[in-house]
């Protein structure tokens, strides 16, 4: 689902030379922490970001239905809801549902209607699917966000959400009252995605499931990676970069049963002729398999990511580390931003302080 961009953006292009923000944390032990903690790290790097667009995902926020899938909902048409609503009845048992709380915001203007729901499928619709439960899901998600005009859905993880909007991080952060909700882990995006129109379903993270993805860069790839990850029932309907990379973890993960380091090495993967160089016979031939295996979800480009997913955060650069990231560790809590001073606005004493190599996975889980 494609919009037509917004009357008050007509005129301005959404390629505002800037560099996105990104920032994110994990308390390892579990322990869970306020989301207004993350809108002070991404306030610091205001200036990275052009007002298009922000967004949070928060882990741990819905301990209550743990074991629910949380689908958040923007009705751009608000005709939709009613449609949307009887396609969940028809295969989901709706445990509960309402509108996403919110506050009013000078300069959040236009919301959509913005729903949540907690589900679980029907057993009889599920074995009839043949699907495990998160094959169903995420051919839900699809689903919707093709054949239900008006509906965007934006978040279907458990025990986790997204919220995310057209305006700076740190007032989309206020307008969704982030203070509300506790999570162990928040990861957060400021700017608007590169070659996109803008609305609301456009800003970061991209979720599928439980994974999330917060990208600062522009992949050259994009059409070599969207045309392979097509051919296994994935549709970007928002023809950006960082969707598809979304879809790219949930498939070589979830689907292809890779580890986070080895699908790592298909994103990132290593120049052939550092693996020439690679000593270790075993670790050799399993790169030179995943280069060769999955050579079309090889990404090109400058970026850096940070992945989300239910236990942890992986964050990631380009090979030739075209875009500043740093990590940064505090007892239990890890800490990842684009900038250092995002890190120290939250944690301004570290036991540890880093900027990753290239092509390096950083990933942290819970103990």
């Amino acid at each position: 689902m494609i919009l037509d961009q917004p009357k008050f953006l007509e005129g301005i292009d959404g390629r505002i030379p800037a560099g996105c923000a990104i920032s994110a944390f994990i308390n390892r032990d579990g322990s869970r922490t306020p989301g207004d903690l993350i809108c002070s790290s991404i306030k610091v790097m205001h200036e990275r970001s052009n007002g298009l667009g922000g967004g949070f995902a928060g882990y741990g926020i819905y301990p209550e239905y743990k074991d629910l899938f949380a689908f958040h909902v923007f009705y751009m048409d608000p005709r939709a809801k009613d449609t949307l609503e009887d396609y969940l009845e028809r295969n989901y048992d709706i445990i509960q549902l309402s509108k996403i709380p919110t506050r009013t915001h000078k300069n959040i203007t236009d919301p959509p209607l913005i729903w949540r729901y907690f589900v679980t499928p029907l057993p009889t619709r599920l074995a009839a699917s043949q699907k495990s439960e998160d094959e169903f899901v995420a051919h839900a998600v699809t689903f919707i966000n093709t054949k239900i005009d008006g509906a965007y859905l934006f978040s279907s993880g458990k025990n986790m959400g997204v919220f995310k909007a057209m305006g700076y991080p740190e007032d989309v952060g206020a307008f969704y009252r982030l203070e509300e909700y506790a999570g162990y882990a928040w990861t957060s995006h400021g700017r608007y995605p590169t070659n996109t129109p803008g609305w609301w379903g456009g800003a970061h993270p991209f979720a599928m499931l439980d994974w999330s993805v917060v990208h600062n860069g522009e992949i050259s790839s994009y059409d070599a990676n969207r045309r392979y990850i097509e051919m296994f029932d994935y549709d970007c309907t928002l023809q950006t970069d960082t969707e598809v990379i979304t879809y790219l973890f949930d498939y070589l993960c979830r689907r292809q049963g890779l580890t986070l380091k080895e699908a790592a090495s298909v994103v990132a993967a290593p120049f052939w002729d550092v693996i020439g160089k690679t000593y270790d016979y075993e670790k050799r031939e399993v790169l030179e398999y995943l280069r060769h295996a999955y050579s079309s979800l090889l990404v090109t480009g400058p970026f850096s990511i940070i992945l989300g997913y239910s236990g942890g955060l992986m964050a990631l650069n380009d090979r030739l580390k075209l875009r500043s990231m740093v990590v940064g560790e505090k007892g239990n809590t890890v800490y990842i931003a684009s900038e250092e001073c995002a890190i120290r606005a939250i944690a301004p004493e570290l036991d540890k302080l880093w900027s990753p190599d290239g092509g390096e996975p950083v990933i942290v889980e819970l103990y």
